[in-house]
């Protein structure tokens, strides 16, 4: 069971709602090429508003995706596509199915 997850709440600059999509979907692609990573789920909560949600196994694994790829994507992209801070919320799963 994976035991550790990170959650990222991300709020669209107006008009960049389809280019926030089109990034979620190349992040999940991307999850592929990282084996600690157990899940990876870009969500749309409402209009303009989405999440990433991922786990690992341990926080090794958490932090090799937090160093990886998609964090540096993510951040490199953050002032073009969003209108919040971004902030990564680190927790530990205690019950799964």
């Amino acid at each position: 069971m994976a035991k550790q997850a990170i959650w990222v709440m991300l709020k669209a600059k107006p008009g960049k709602e389809a280019d926030v999509e089109a990034f979620l979907k190349q992040g999940a692609a991307m999850s592929h090429d990282e084996p600690e990573t157990v899940t990876w789920y870009g969500v749309k909560l409402s209009a303009g508003v989405y999440g990433v949600f991922d786990t690992f196994d341990d926080e090794a694994g958490r932090d090799a995706h937090l160093n990886g790829e998609i964090a540096k994507a993510l951040m490199a992209n953050a002032s073009t596509l969003f209108s919040n801070e971004i902030h990564i919320e680190t927790m530990e799963i205690l019950a799964s199915k």
